[in-house]
């Protein structure tokens, strides 16, 4: 028994993890490319490792001459037939040679390649094993950074965490613990790359599931997710039981269950809003913790919300650098265009509003939507309520200017009143 390839065996199978059928089949084809190098022009050498005793046999393949052999890929049919008596001229078999010079080179060859072998079967086996765990959570520690590029070492396996996938308010020092998301394992001839993110939405959604039991036994569902990561996620869950709350769920006793989650997520604010299959009312509940004072929908324009708030709903409402209405935006899926009440709004204000509203109008623009707005004319019905020559005299210009404001106007209700006629019920 070759006991010194045994133990080499025991230990690369029981230490490394690797298959020995494996790495006796990588040792042969080694040991096989060694000998080539070294064995006679034309021969055929295959290289046997016994699967029991490790015995290492090198067999050429030979034909079977009568007489005398020429040369290392014949065999004279006496010599055939003591290695197999019923041989005979023609025949090709194979005889156990050892190839000339097959020595210290050889060895050395046959060693880098083995080294080789077993480094590409670590990585097949760490592809094998991360290839179908995108969507996972995997923890490791920080092992170097490469620029804005962190190394985690996962213990089998390195994995990458890009500067585009960190949480910009996180710092990490060498060793420090961390938690991903694997976002896609890529096998590259260098090894298995995988990617690790912290800053994609499915890293949430994923320690959602991991936190709260409900979600994977799908009594509770997430529908969406809107990040901003490392500031404040907006989260919309619905409940397919009608005994579950499915916030109350999310948020945990004395909220244990998403105090732990914002602890992964090194403090980020988590917002958790309740779905409703009515708009007004599922746009209501992402805006919290403000509290609109009406929303309508815009008839001229699809997926757009009017959100009315009070002076003192209308900081939370927008949120620090618009975090809040943005988010909810997102989640919605519709545009929020936010206003205060026009109770709380000055008289400035609406004059700008006024102005603004006109200088929309094709034909009127901004200088004449400020002159029409000083006569009085405030809305495209005010200005149709007049005649071109009130126009002219209370605004100050031409009779031309006058008929193409009026005629703008005209053309902006006829729009105005075809969007109703289109969403009104049949």
């Amino acid at each position: 028994m070759n006991s010194e390839l045994s133990t080499v065996l025991n230990y690369m199978e029981k230490d490394r993890g690797i298959d020995r059928e494996t790495l006796i089949r990588a040792i042969e084809e080694a040991l096989q490319s060694a000998s080539r190098k070294v064995a006679a022009s034309g021969q055929t050498i295959r290289i046997v490792i016994d699967r029991n005793t490790c015995e290492i046999k090198a067999l050429s393949t030979t034909t079977v001459v009568d007489g005398s052999s020429h040369g290392d890929n014949e065999i004279s049919l006496a010599k055939a037939r003591k290695i197999k008596p019923d041989a005979k001229p023609g025949d090709v078999i194979e005889i156990e040679v050892t190839p000339k010079n097959f020595g210290r080179i050889a060895a050395q060859t046959a060693k880098q390649a083995i080294i080789q072998k077993i480094r590409q079967a670590e990585k097949t086996i760490v592809f094998e094993e991360y290839k179908d765990r995108v969507g996972d959570i995997v923890s490791g520690s920080v092992r170097q950074f490469s620029r804005s590029d962190i190394i985690v070492d996962l213990g089998r396996a390195e994995a990458i965490l890009p500067a585009g996938e960190r949480v910009p308010t996180e710092e990490y020092q060498i060793g420090d613990r961390i938690r991903g998301y694997v976002l896609k394992v890529q096998n590259n001839p260098s090894g298995p790359g995988i990617v690790l993110s912290r800053s994609h939405p499915d890293f949430v959604k994923k320690l959602f599931h991991l936190e709260i039991s409900e979600i994977p036994d799908g009594v509770v569902e997430i529908l969406a997710i809107a990040r901003e990561p490392g500031y404040r996620t907006k989260v919309t869950v619905k409940s397919n039981n009608d005994k579950v709350d499915p916030v109350g769920a999310c948020v945990g006793m004395r909220g244990m269950r998403v105090k732990n989650i914002v602890r992964e997520l090194s403090g980020e604010k988590i917002d958790i809003i309740r779905w409703s299959d009515d708009i007004k009312t599922y746009a209501t509940n992402a805006l919290s913790p403000a509290k609109p004072a009406k929303i309508t929908i815009d008839p001229d324009f699809p997926k757009v919300l009017h959100v009315v708030v009070n002076a003192d709903q209308l900081s939370l409402a927008i949120g620090k650098r618009g975090q809040n209405v943005r988010l909810s935006s997102r989640l919605l899926g519709w545009k929020i265009d936010i206003q205060k009440s026009e109770e709380d709004v000055s008289f400035e204000e609406k004059v700008s509003r006024a102005v603004d509203s006109l200088a929309l109008v094709p034909g009127i623009g901004h200088d004449r939507a400020q002159a029409l707005v000083k006569a009085g004319f405030l809305t495209v019905e005010g200005i149709l309520t007049a005649e071109v020559a009130d126009l002219q005299e209370t605004t100050g210009f031409d009779a031309p200017t006058c008929q193409a404001i009026y005629e703008s106007a005209v053309a902006r209700q006829s729009q105005a009143e075809a969007a109703e006629d289109k969403t009104a019920p049949a």
